[in-house]
């Protein structure tokens, strides 16, 4: 699809839909990526590359945005990789539900360095991890598990999630503060870095499923809410929330981001979909996928730029917003 027919598409999907806001230009791009490699979670690194996780094939990858190019590399035998970050170090750390383990791949050979979870959490699931502003490692086990690791000294600690089975994603404040989701136990909950512990909170929506969490630059938590259709979010300075349904009658929102003017990115299955909300105004724009079943499941960014994995078509999106204000 080139920029007049998306441009034209989305003015359509826009006017379909009242209480959409029309912010343009948007500029769409398309990576494919190996048929089949099983997309699944992506990373931006400050040099302009992109990483990104293949759980079908048990690999990570880095796409050179500039030409297409990608390279990927073999986490080990059995390796199903989810979530993936840049670490403070410029490497990308990856949750590696495969091994049962934390990996880290040296970007300057590829070499892969595994933090193996204790043998009595064999099942953890690991899902996502993050970097607190001290460089401590938190990530989530969505059979019921959260923990920390320090890289430098490979000290791991592991903790039961005080509802059991639901972690999903995870998000550090500005503030500092570590913050995960819960789907299976439909709650977000903040977690006290120095003793570990886990304090629920849960939103005004029953049920509701919240999948993954992002932080605004107030601090404030963002949630996707699978279940419900949702996007919430949560203030902790005062404890309060607000709900707004996505467009459409069945929205799916998985994935959640917001970027570096507070506006918050969805991905929405249903729609088959990246939907961005504008906070200031309550307003959505939706931006269709030029493929059916794209099942974009992460999304995040940088400056200008929205990235994510559509792991139905094993392609990486790039949505510039640069001109979007």
């Amino acid at each position: 699809m080139n920029r007049r027919q998306f441009l034209a598409s989305s003015a359509a999907l826009l006017a379909a839909r009242p209480g959409f806001a029309q912010e343009s230009p948007f500029r769409t791009k398309y990576f494919q990526i190996s048929a089949g490699i099983g997309l699944h979670d992506l990373a931006p690194a400050p040099d302009g590359s992109v990483w990104f996780t293949a759980q079908g094939k048990g690999l990570l990858g880095r796409l050179d945005p500039r030409d297409g190019h990608f390279k990927t590399v073999s986490l080990g035998q059995g390796a199903a990789p989810h979530g993936v970050t840049i670490g403070p170090d410029g490497a990308p750390w990856i949750a590696e539900g495969g091994q049962n383990a934390i990996a880290r791949v040296d970007p300057s050979d590829l070499a892969v360095k595994l933090f193996r979870l204790p043998e009595k959490f064999a099942a953890a699931n690991l899902n996502t991890g993050v970097f607190d502003k001290e460089g401590t490692y938190w990530f989530t086990g969505q059979s019921g598990y959260y923990g920390r690791l320090a890289p430098t000294s490979g000290d791991m600690k592991v903790f039961r999630a005080p509802k059991g089975v639901g972690p999903y994603g995870i998000t550090v404040t500005p503030k500092g503060d570590v913050w995960y989701a819960s789907l299976a136990g439909s709650h977000i909950a903040r977690i006290d870095r120095a003793t570990g512990n886990a304090s629920i909170v849960e939103p005004p929506t029953p049920g509701q499923g919240s999948r993954r969490v992002w932080s605004d630059s107030k601090s404030r938590i963002w949630v996707s809410e699978w279940n419900s259709g949702h996007v919430s979010v949560h203030d902790p300075a005062d404890g309060s929330w607000k709900t707004w349904k996505l467009p459409g009658e069945r929205p799916r929102p998985y994935a959640v981001y917001v970027d570096d003017k507070d506006k918050v990115w969805l991905s929405d299955f249903s729609a088959n979909a990246i939907v961005r909300f504008d906070p200031s105004t309550e307003t959505f724009n939706t931006f269709a996928s030029d493929k059916a079943n794209a099942n974009v499941r992460q999304l995040d960014g940088r400056a200008g730029e929205l990235w994510g994995c559509e792991s139905g078509n094993d392609r990486i999106v790039m949505i510039q917003t640069i001109a979007a204000g």
